[in-house]
């Protein structure tokens, strides 16, 4: 039914996945108790299933096209949306590690969400499009970097055992895009699509396997779910996201559920107005980012507003990593401000990307270019 609602109104349902889990987790308005095992490794398996589609969309020969032009992008989108929450969380009064979580929290959009926002609006063959989903691909490939950072962190691995993790991160990512490179036509060619009894168990299975060596080794299951969908690629990459969508969807809304189930409504209010504040200021940030993006390659204003208001919302990847710091103790407030920062961002993110389609901010638009072209010099005569 919140599903159904969200879509109707044009909006994400993760936060009504969350708010439901509010709703009936502890210090909600019914606590149910019953099933929380089965929840719980539910959510698992949603997290490891997000990653695993997300690797699908992309080949290995684009990630590494992408990471060579749009690297200028990416680091500036870091630099401008990673700081401002580490340093929210310090001016907090948090330490280091939840200063580390929350840099990441603010630094990922939600590729989910902003595929969604551009197919609704019509945009996909817009001009600004491949700015955008080149600075999701550099966020994507990043976290398989950060992810394993962070989880060694917040295991509390001392400096040698952090170091071990980090270039076994490394050394796996690197490793899996040379083999998907060279070797990707026959890892699919390996998966029948004419079976789709047998492709569904193989990718199902095989992305289990990888995603719960990948936790074994503390380099992080949702990184490992990832490497594994940018190796499958071809046919079979196509046929395994048709037979996958529903089963995350299904357990994708079991994470958001159960993220909300073990976040306490009362801790929310205290933290309403950092979240808010953080979220007003982090997605002034991103509308800079795509700007700045857009701007690089060429593209007129309208296309630079469009592909920085098309960045805002955070979601699926925010959520995962709040989640890891619960898993690990964290300052229970950073559950609270998470939950919150994503709820304002999810609903107010792709609201405010319709905002370019608006006459009147046309006409704005409008006059701006009409003004800045007024103000450029007239190129000396040569006759």
């Amino acid at each position: 039914m919140l599903g159904r609602l969200g879509r109707r109104f044009g909006l994400s349902p993760i936060p009504l996945y969350l708010l439901a889990g509010l709703a009936f987790g502890q210090g909600g308005l019914v606590s149910l108790r019953a099933s929380t095992e089965f929840t719980a490794v539910g959510a698992q398996i949603g997290v490891v299933l997000l990653l695993v589609m997300l690797g699908l969309e992309y080949s290995a020969d684009e990630l590494v096209g992408n990471l060579r032009s749009a690297a200028p992008a990416g680091l500036i989108d870091m630099l401008l949306n990673a700081l401002p929450g580490a340093a929210f969380a310090l001016l907090l009064g948090w330490d280091w590690k939840a200063a580390l979580v929350l840099a990441g929290i603010t630094w990922v959009s939600s590729s989910g969400v902003i595929a969604k926002v551009l197919g609704d609006l019509g945009r996909v063959g817009n001009r600004e499009t491949p700015v955008i989903l080149s600075v999701l691909v550099i966020e994507d490939l990043a976290m398989a970097f950060y992810l394993p950072v962070v989880t060694a962190v917040l295991a509390g691995l001392g400096l040698a055992s952090g170091l071990s993790t980090l270039s076994v991160a490394v050394v796996t990512v690197v490793a899996v895009l040379v083999v998907a490179i060279r070797y990707g036509g026959e890892i699919s060619r390996f998966m029948s699509v004419k079976d789709p009894e047998a492709l569904l168990l193989s990718v199902l299975g095989l992305t289990l396997f990888i995603a719960g060596v990948a936790g074994e080794l503390k380099v992080s299951e949702a990184v490992g779910a990832f490497l594994v969908g940018i190796a499958i690629s071809g046919p079979v990459a196509h046929h395994a996201t048709q037979m996958l969508t529903p089963l995350r969807d299904l357990f994708a809304a079991v994470f958001f559920v159960f993220f909300g189930l073990s976040t306490n409504p009362a801790d929310i209010p205290p933290v309403l107005l950092p979240a808010l504040g953080l979220a007003v200021l982090t997605m002034l940030t991103k509308v800079l980012t795509g700007y700045l993006a857009a701007r690089r390659v060429g593209i007129a204003l309208p296309g630079r507003i469009r592909a920085g208001l098309a960045l805002m919302p955070r979601g699926e990847f925010s959520v995962v990593i709040a989640g890891l710091a619960v898993a690990y103790g964290v300052d229970a407030q950073l559950a609270a401000l998470a939950t919150a920062y994503v709820l304002i961002t999810v609903v107010t993110g792709p609201l405010l990307a319709r905002l370019p389609d608006y006459a009147w901010f046309k006409e704005i638009l409008r006059k701006r270019m009409a003004a800045q072209r007024a103000t450029q010099k007239p190129l000396p005569s040569t006759e």
